[in-house]
Formats: structure tokens, C-alpha cells, sequence
């Protein structure tokens, strides 16, 4: 494939096919459906104008000016009325590309319980008895008028049934994600420029992926190793192995983007680099969960953050659960090595301001914090848009760096594989791997990957191999080995995923959170809370727009549609706990993709809430005017609030001495945000690391794979990702992920070597 095959993707320009939507929701269902997103982000206007009252907020003259006045003394280059007075009257049913995104996400990304569910409160609501039961009015929901659906909302949030509490999660995150992806205002009101400043691709590695002809027959392929997953474990292993002389061929469900189609807008990006259009969420839903899935793996589109296991979990790792390499000179020589191939180091970073007042607030609280290296090949890299892929080819993942690597040596690469078992001989009473079969597609004839299939070639294809390594990721590998007829009752167990919870300042000055590294600081004083290596981190949020927005609690339309125009002033931060408690990875019935067992433990939710107030009071003494926290029920704690807004006076502070966190009313606030808690459904959580899914361990009975990534009970079978951590690594795992990987590789190829020797004498 040449690279000026490939298309630039712009927002929503190379349509997926249209989603069956007529089969999946009535039209009187999908109108009560954007009836409930109009009412998340409604359209707002003056009631002195005219309009439509039932399907638009109003407000008096005197409230519009004053939300206008207050954007004016709060945001810097404010837009002007004609550009405010349209992003306030913009709401999602009238904006096709909401639509479209909504009825991908719903149709074709959602699970299919999820979907029947919503139809049927949908339905509901359509007729009087059960928009009695569920809203309180014998009126259906869409002819009420927004302040009423919105006191409905309000209502689900407060309910005593978990069923409403998920349908009023659901529905303010999907509208607040969708909307922010597809507005065409906010950003240009916002000041967040779409295209990074100073855009000039970085250099593209010409990957030459095997092609298949149409045929009715499977395509037979032959090599020494096949490595399923293209991510941080299967780039390293490839890299490796190719270079050590064997035959490697690399085949990933994703494809490959060259610096040229990056960063992708965030509408195009979620579908094209995320599994499941990064829209997982957990059976209860209280955990959203963030994967990628595209060339490259998570590698393509993580935040840069390069560090390394502490002793803590080296010395469980190796003492509690036996496995000793884990304290050796060999796994630190593994990490060393892997973080050199990609020039990690923290001497070319230069903060942004969200990591700077995490350093800076850290120091005036006498908590620790340190720069975070960034496998960035020793460049600056000043850029926050890498979690919609990296323009520049700096940051150093594995499409960059590893494949490119691999392929010099010699390794072969399929995109558009998905491979759907293991195949095994068992002749000699043993199940010993012998390849993997799947299903490969084509890209279409303009070189992009949508549009129906009949533009696209679909082929059968088994891969015949001595040595297979599933690299598939902590969501995959182990639906990969459970479809394989595997019967490890570990596999797909054990699953952790440092759930997080957000806070977010809002600074005076202007502080463009789209600017600079994305994670180049960590707080690391509470990350050994119980003594035992559990508590959390604390780290600086992606802040593209539609990942921070998302994560602020929605408590009104109006309200969060304000503060979106803070967007700019903003910074973000997350609390990130190391979880001692675990879920599990099942496939779902019907589609056979990965369905996640988890809901954030009481103890996990307790570092996890040390970790949010460490953050507030980071965000009060650098000087933030507003502190945000997504709990269910919580205001904002508002520096300096309107007088007429205060429910009691500010006490002032004796002999004019600076009170600090000691402040009266913020220490109230924080006594309010401890009492609310973050319990689910009403916490937001979110994760971005999976791991333990496929566990390492001295023994069969203990685990997945044997200490050198053997899967226990076969021959020739390997896992090599972030699946096989006996716990949760503590760190953003990609260098242990690349150390583990690096030394099940090496020792693969000893193995082979070994065999060939072997052959070679008989």
C-alpha cells in the first residue's frame, strides 16, 4: 500500500456505513431520544425573542445578560454577541453530524442489551402510564417543555432505583460527548484550534502490507512466528525476533495511519484509533473504559508517560507471587532497554501549565512530584493532541519506532486481520499451536476503511506457524484464547484497570490545556497508602475537548454549556489508584466482543477519594477560581462568588494572613465533597490502563502463562501485553509492558534457535 493511497480523514468525511437505525429504534422512540439530548444541551435564548418554548430554555433579559456578563469578566477574548447568541441557540437535533455520531454509537457500537433497554424506557415514555412511572408527568417527555425535562433528569439522578441512575449517567455523557465532538461552535467560541499550530507531518514509515485476492477459499500463509496485535507487547516482540533471524509476521484488526492523517478530529478519531469507538463501559456502567485499536496499539494514541515499575510492585511481583525475574538485574537491564530504543528521558520537557501547577502546587503542600520521562526520541514535543494520534512521528510508539524496526529485519505486516482462534495440533496429546485463522479486509479503492463491504475485499486467511503470540491487549487476548477452546478458568480474570476521577481547575489566565505534553508531571506522595503498594497518582488529564468536557459533571444545561466556554481556562487533573479489587472480561453472547465485569471497590473508592482532595487543594493554592469534581450532586467550589450568591458571608481571615486550604468556606466545601463521595453511580470513573487479564504465575493453577509467557497446558503458545501483570502495575504501563514483552521474546527466539539446532543435528 503506498501512502498517497491514504486518505486524510476530516471530521465525519468518509461516512462508516449508514447504522440500521429504523431496526434498532422507532421514529417516535428516536424523537423522545433527541428530546432528552436537547435537554442535556439545550438551545438557549432570551424569552423576549422568538422561538419555540416548549423545545428551547429561556431565560429573562436580566439572566442572559448576566451569563453573558459573566463570560465577559471571565473569559479572555470573549466571543462577540452574534458568536455567543449562536453557540447558545445551537442544540443536537438540528446538527446532522450529532445525529449521525449518535446513531453510530447507539446502533453499531452498542451492546445489544444496552440498546433493547433504552428502546423499551424510550417506548415508555411515549405513553402517559409510563411517563407517569418514570418522569412524575402523564405528559411524554418530548412535549414537555426543557425545564421540566430537565427537573425529570434530575429526578433519574436522585432515584432510588440504580436503573434510572444509569439512564441519567448514560444519557448526560453521551449528549456531552457527541455534542462537544460535533459542534459547529464551540470550538471556534472556545478558541481550540482543530489543527495543531505549526502543523507540519513528521516523517511516514512506507509499510507494505500483504493483500489478499477476493476467493471463496481461506489464503494459506506460512512463517516461524505470528504476532497477534501490533501494540507495545507485539511491536517489541516483533522487533526482536526479526532481528534474531526468524520469520515474523505481525497482523492486527486496526490500521495503520501515517502522520499525514493525524491527529485525527476527535469524531473521526474515536472510531478510526479506539476499540469499540472508545465507547466500553462496564455491565453496571460505572466505568467507561478507554483502548486503543488501531496500528500501533495503545502506543498510537497514550499520553507519552514512561515510567517505571516501583519496588513495591517488583518486590510482590516477585515475593509474594513468586515470580523472582521481577527483582533481577535482567528485568531492569529489560526496562533500560526499552526505554533507549525510544530515547526516553525527561531532558527535553517543557511543562505546560496544567503539569506546572502540579509541580508547583505539590511544593507549597509538601507532597512530592517529579517529571514523568517521555519516550518522545529526546524532543521537546510540545503537543496535546497525541490521544488523537501523532502528527509529528515523535512520540516514539510502536508504528514509529518497534514495526519500522521489525520490518528493516525483515517482518511482514497484515492490517484489517481479525483473528478469531488459535489453532492447535493435538496428535501428540498435547495442544501444541500450529497457527491462527481469521478474517482479513481490505481497505475500499480510495484507500480508506469505510463504506459498505461490497467496496472492500474479505478473505478467510489461516496463518501456519511454529510460535504464536497473542498480543491482542488485556480486552482481547483473552477472548482470543477463550475462543480458542482454552478452559483456564483464570483467563479473562483478574482484570485491573487504575480506575480515575477528575478534577478540574478554572485559572484566571489563559491557559490553552491543549498546549504542551500531555502527562510530563506526576504526585506520587499518596501512591503507598495501606503500606502495601495501594493508593493512587496524581497525573494532568488529556485535555482535548471532548475528553475533559466530558468527565465535568452536567447538573444543568445551561450551566455546563457555560462552563464549556471555560474550556480554555481549564485544566484537568486525575486521581489514579492502583486497584487491589478486580473484575473480569467475558465475551458477550451475541457478538463475541469483550463485556467488562468491574465496578470500583469501597477500598479502591477510598484512595481514589485521597487523591481527589489532594487535587482540589493543589487546584486552591495555585490560584484556581473554580474547582470542579465529577461527583454526582457536588457544586463547584467558586473562589470568589457574586455576593448574591453566597449562601452565608466569607469570613475574612484574621490579621489579613492568607488562609490557604485553611480557608473556612473551601474547608466546608471539602467537607461536602467527602460527605457526597464517589460512590457509583454517582462518581464519574473512567480508565485508560487494562491489565492482569491473562496473569503470569509459578503455577497452572495460579494463572494464564508461565514465567516466561508460555500459556499454561500448550506448546508454542505465548502471551506477550500488559494482560499477563500478576496485579496492576501501579504506573502507566507501557515500559512494563515492553519489559515483560522484551523478555518473553528473547527467550522465544532461544527456544527456536534452540530447535533449529536440534533439527540441524538430526
Amino acid at each position: 500500500m503506498n501512502s498517497d493511497q491514504i486518505e486524510v480523514l476530516a471530521p465525519l468525511a468518509t461516512p462508516l456505513p449508514d447504522p440500521p437505525v429504523g431496526e434498532a429504534f422507532t421514529p417516535e422512540q428516536w424523537t423522545i431520544l433527541l428530546a432528552i439530548m436537547d435537554a442535556v444541551i439545550p438551545s438557549v435564548r432570551r424569552e423576549t425573542d422568538a422561538g419555540d418554548k416548549i423545545s428551547q430554555y429561556t431565560l429573562t433579559d436580566a439572566e442572559y445578560n448576566k451569563t453573558v456578563d459573566h463570560l465577559k469578566r471571565t473569559v479572555v477574548d470573549t466571543p462577540d454577541s452574534q458568536s455567543l447568541e449562536e453557540y447558545f441557540l445551537e442544540r443536537p437535533s438540528e446538527n446532522p453530524r450529532f445525529q449521525d455520531l449518535l446513531k453510530r454509537i447507539l446502533v453499531v457500537y452498542s451492546r445489544d442489551d444496552v440498546r433493547k433497554g433504552l428502546a423499551f424506557v424510550l417506548s415508555a415514555l411515549n405513553t402517559r402510564v409510563g411517563s407517569l412511572m418514570l418522569t412524575g408527568y402523564n405528559t411524554p417527555f418530548h412535549k414537555q417543555p426543557i425545564r421540566i425535562r430537565q427537573s425529570i433528569l434530575e429526578k433519574w439522578r436522585l432515584s432510588y432505583l440504580p436503573p434510572l441512575n444509569a439512564l441519567h449517567k448514560q444519557m448526560t455523557l453521551v449528549a456531552k460527548n457527541l455534542w462537544v465532538k460535533t459542534s459547529p461552535t464551540l470550538n471556534r467560541v472556545a478558541g481550540f484550534p482543530e489543527v495543531p499550530l505549526h502543523y507540519k507531518p513528521g516523517p511516514h514509515f512506507e509499510y507494505d502490507f500483504l493483500q489478499f485476492p477476493a476467493g471463496q477459499e481461506a489464503a494459506v500463509i506460512e512463517t516461524d512466528v505470528v504476532i497477534v496485535g501490533s501494540g507495545c507487547g507485539g511491536g517489541v516482540c516483533a522487533k526482536n525476533l526479526a532481528e534474531a533471524g526468524h520469520r515474523v509476521l505481525v497482523v492486527d484488526k486496526a490500521y495503520y495511519y501515517p502522520p499525514s492523517s493525524l491527529p485525527m478530529s476527535e469524531a473521526e478519531g474515536g472510531i478510526h484509533l479506539y476499540d469499540n469507538a472508545g465507547v466500553t463501559v462496564s455491565d453496571d456502567g460505572s466505568i467507561s473504559i478507554t483502548a486503543g485499536s488501531s496500528w500501533g496499539g495503545g502506543g498510537t494514541i497514550n499520553w507519552s508517560a514512561s515510567l517505571q515499575p516501583q519496588n513495591f510492585v517488583r518486590k510482590e511481583w516477585a515475593q509474594d507471587r513468586g515470580l523472582t525475574f521481577f527483582e533481577t538485574s535482567e528485568f531492569q537491564n529489560c526496562l533500560d532497554r526499552v526505554c533507549d530504543r525510544m530515547g526516553v528521558s525527561t531532558d527535553h520537557i517543557r511543562h505546560n501549565h496544567g503539569n506546572e501547577k502540579l509541580l508547583e502546587g505539590a511544593r507549597r503542600l509538601g507532597y512530592h512530584a517529579k517529571a514523568v520521562p517521555q519516550n518522545t526520541g529526546g524532543n521537546e514535543h510540545y503537543c496535546g493532541y497525541c490521544a488523537m494520534g501523532c502528527w509529528s512521528a515523535q512520540k516514539q510508539g510502536p508504528a514509529v519506532s518497534w514495526l519500522p524496526d521489525a520490518a528493516r529485519a525483515g517482518a511482514q505486516f497484515i492490517e484489517g486481520f481479525q483473528v478469531d482462534r488459535v489453532l492447535f495440533d493435538e496428535s501428540g496429546g498435547t495442544k501444541k499451536a500450529i497457527g491462527v485463522k481469521g478474517t482479513w479486509t481490505s481497505r475500499n479503492s480510495r484507500g480508506g476503511v469505510d463504506g459498505p463491504l461490497s467496496e472492500r475485499t474479505v478473505r478467510k486467511v489461516t496463518i501456519k506457524a511454529t510460535r504464536v503470540i497473542v498480543s491482542g491487549g488485556t480486552l482481547w487476548s483473552p477472548i482470543i484464547l477463550l475462543k480458542s477452546g482454552l478452559k483456564n478458568r483464570h483467563i479473562g480474570r483478574n482484570l485491573y484497570l487504575h480506575p480515575v476521577n477528575v478534577v478540574a481547575g478554572v485559572y484566571k489566565e489563559d491557559v490553552r490545556p491543549w498546549e504542551g505534553g500531555i502527562l510530563t508531571s506526576v504526585c506520587t506522595s499518596f501512591e503507598n497508602l495501606d503500606g502495601h503498594g495501594h493508593g493512587v497518582k496524581l497525573e494532568a488529564l488529556a485535555m482535548l475537548p471532548a475528553i475533559s468536557l466530558s468527565l465535568m459533571y452536567w447538573n444543568a444545561g445551561l450551566s455546563f454549556k457555560t462552563q464549556a466556554l471555560k474550556y480554555r481556562h481549564s485544566n484537568g487533573f486525575i486521581s489514579l489508584v492502583r486497584d487491589r479489587d478486580t473484575g473480569r472480561i467475558y465475551p458477550d453472547a451475541t457478538t463475541g466482543v469483550p463485556r467488562i465485569e468491574y465496578s470500583p471497590s469501597a477500598f479502591d473508592r477510598a484512595h481514589l477519594m485521597e487523591g481527589v482532595i489532594a487535587l482540589a487543594k493543589i487546584c486552591y493554592v495555585t490560584g484556581a477560581m473554580e474547582i470542579h469534581v465529577s461527583f454526582s450532586g457536588l457544586k463547584p467550589f467558586i473562589r470568589n462568588p457574586d455576593p448574591e450568591d453566597l449562601e452565608t458571608p466569607s469570613a475574612s481571615p484574621a490579621d489579613d494572613i492568607d488562609p490557604g486550604i485553611t480557608d473556612p468556606r473551601f474547608a466546608a466545601w471539602l467537607t461536602e465533597l467527602k460527605r457526597v463521595g464517589n460512590k457509583p453511580l454517582g462518581g464519574t470513573y473512567a480508565t485508560a490502563h487494562q491489565m492482569g487479564t491473562n496473569r503470569m504465575s509459578v503455577r497452572a493453577r495460579d494463572g494464564v502463562v508461565d514465567p516466561k509467557g508460555r500459556v499454561w497446558g500448550t506448546e508454542g503458545l505465548y502471551v506477550a501485553d500488559a494482560s499477563v501483570f500478576p496485579s496492576a502495575s501501579g504506573v502507566n504501563p507501557m515500559i512494563t509492558n515492553m519489559a515483560i514483552s522484551d523478555w518473553i521474546s528473547r527467550g522465544i527466539s532461544k527456544e527456536l534457535k534452540g530447535l533449529g539446532a536440534k533439527r540441524a543435528r538430526l
